[in-house]
């Protein structure tokens, strides 16, 4: 997805050392569109998403706003794709303790070939402590998209790190809402289809819902907050009535 960053990128706390890093961006003949980044400030810092190889320098200044960037431990995304992790090798060449994370399909396909540092491959379940935060990785195979697509979810503060679910198209998104973003998302996925609509897509999502996540961070526009449990269970009835 072509667009240029400009120089609006901002970061606010959503939760408990946990920052939203927000890109507005316009992109031609399509209009508004935003990009996320999530960063966990702990003994071992966590980023999940990059941002485009072109938002490196937004990502990585808007990130020096509240810690050195050079102490990123963990770099982590949901599945291989430009927003997700085109900036890994500019943040792994800053940051000389950082690892890709992500799940074992991922490093297996992709990751270790590309990224210039081996990946720590998550198994499906599998926990990873931060210090204070503890986050478990979970395996959501073409959900919406991808074969090695998962999802982070920070066992203290019930919040989610689920990528492409809920996405909200345009610009000017909070940092977090507790409005309806469902309906947003489901339009968005009306222009422009991108779930791999996979036979065990409500099953993934009943799996997530067990979680009870109280903070959805999202990818593109608001990060959430509410009953995730509810709106994880809703977005499956969407999508087995598509």
């Amino acid at each position: 997805m072509s667009g240029q960053p400009n120089n609006e990128t901002s970061i606010d706390e959503i939760g408990d050392a946990i920052y939203r890093i927000y890109t507005p961006i316009q992109i031609p003949g399509v209009g508004g569109f935003s990009f996320n980044q999530y960063l966990i400030v702990d003994e071992a810092p966590l980023l999940f998403h990059t941002g485009l190889r072109r938002m490196f320098p937004v990502v990585r200044d808007a990130i020096a706003r509240v810690m050195p960037p050079e102490r990123l431990r963990y770099i982590s995304f949901s599945h291989f794709e430009a927003d997700e992790c085109g900036a890994l090798n500019e943040f792994l060449a800053i940051a000389p303790r950082a690892e890709p994370l992500c799940g074992q399909v991922a490093a297996m396909v992709s990751v270790n070939d590309v990224a210039d540092r081996p990946a720590r491959a998550l198994g499906d379940g599998e926990s990873l402590s931060l210090g204070r935060h503890e986050v478990r990785w979970l395996d959501t195979p073409h959900l919406p998209h991808a074969w090695e697509c998962g999802v982070l979810f920070e066992n203290r503060s019930s919040t989610l790190f689920c990528s492409d679910l809920f996405t909200q198209a345009g610009t000017g998104h909070p940092p977090v809402t507790e409005s309806d973003i469902l309906g947003p998302s489901e339009a968005a996925r009306a222009e422009m289809d991108y779930y791999a609509h996979a036979k065990g897509s409500r099953q993934i999502l009943e799996r997530l819902a067990a979680l009870k996540p109280t903070t959805l961070a999202c990818m593109h526009g608001s990060a959430w907050r509410g009953d995730g449990a509810s709106l994880l269970r809703a977005l499956a009835d969407r999508l087995e009535a598509a």
